[in-house]
């Protein structure tokens, strides 16, 4: 199936849509993968015949970042924070483009990882964080927030929305400005981006300029397309799995702060950009969150990578395509700052 019309950058195609209220349905994933995928594919052992444990999933996802990932490029600035929490320290990494000045007040990205509410930490999404942050010219906030199933529902949620109430407080010794604070994330950290902008809105104390929403679980009670229950980086029984540890009370699963999905109203959220993948069981759940935000007036963006498979924005080595989503955001953030 072809795809849509769209341009190249670095030499790849990439698709854009910019949905409104009256925008057109969203394309259909295509008849198979890109070659990149198929071949990250074949590099996976056989997936176990029992699910891991999360010291097992954590472990195997530390050692495919040594895989996946390239080279960390180099930024003005690291430094380490710990925000207080309702269970304890929140661990932050902040970073400062690589072509910033020391003393700018820079916009900021507070940056929730992926992993299923389970996996993940700062080093997981150190080398996101850090092309972000040169890509964005901004800063970028990494969040290790508390993970399942030794800390459920709502622990992820509380780390997240604390983490950025404390990064607006302090702003000045982050040498950040408040007014310019977006959020995001990819997967399960997309899911704490969407249910954290949902939050302040309604606080109505800080402003958010931008969402960042990279393959993001939006909706808990969802059911899988069949055609992801093997063969893919991300199968229907993964997600059930994550799922299943992050809250496994099923009352909880259409809290919108579990669900954004279930959110009374998204109106008047700050800008988003959807970045989804077409080989990814998420895929239909962020199309239809991005598009019940522009039917209730909230600028969205949304990037399509059709051939591409759920994770892919965070292992470059293996799925170039990566750069060209690492754009995509880092074009959201300039346009909202």
């Amino acid at each position: 199936m072809p795809g849509p019309p769209g341009v190249t950058r670095g030499g790849r195609a990439w698709y854009v849509a910019r949905m409104t209220s009256t925008s057109t349905k969203p394309q259909q994933p295509p008849a198979a993968m890109d070659a990149d995928s198929i071949a990250f594919m074949a590099m996976q052992p056989p997936p176990p015949v029992n699910p891991p444990t999360p010291e097992r999933a954590r472990e195997g996802s530390r050692r495919m970042r040594f895989v996946s990932q390239p080279d960390l490029p180099h930024v003005a600035e690291v430094r380490e924070f710990a925000a207080p929490g309702a269970g304890g320290p929140i661990p932050l990494r902040a970073y400062r483009g690589v072509t910033t000045t020391t003393g700018e007040a820079l916009p900021a990205l507070i940056y929730y990882h992926g992993g299923g509410w389970v996996v993940g930490d700062l080093d997981s999404h150190d080398w996101t964080c850090r092309m972000i942050a040169n890509a964005a010219e901004c800063a970028v906030i990494s969040v290790d927030y508390r993970l399942a199933p030794e800390h459920r529902f709502p622990a992820a949620y509380e780390d997240s929305l604390a983490a950025v109430q404390w990064v607006a407080a302090n702003a000045a010794m982050l040498r950040i400005d408040p007014a310019r604070i977006s959020v995001g994330g990819d997967s399960a950290g997309g899911n704490l981006a969407a249910a954290v902008a949902i939050a302040l809105r309604d606080e109505a104390r800080i402003r958010l300029k931008a969402q960042v929403l990279t393959y993001p679980i939006v909706d808990l009670t969802a059911t899988y397309d069949e055609r992801f229950a093997q063969g893919v980086a991300l199968t229907n029984g993964s997600m059930r799995y994550y799922i299943d540890a992050y809250a496994p009370d099923l009352t909880q699963r259409k809290d919108w702060r579990a669900s954004p999905m279930f959110a009374a109203s998204l109106k008047g959220l700050p800008p988003a950009l959807v970045v989804v993948a077409g080989f990814d069981p998420l895929c239909a759940e962020g199309e239809a969150y991005a598009a019940r935000l522009a039917a209730e007036g909230v600028a969205t963006t949304v990037r399509r990578y059709p051939g591409q498979m759920h994770g892919f924005a965070s292992r470059a080595k293996l799925l170039p395509k990566a750069y060209d989503a690492i754009a995509d955001m880092a074009e959201l953030l300039k346009a909202h700052r």
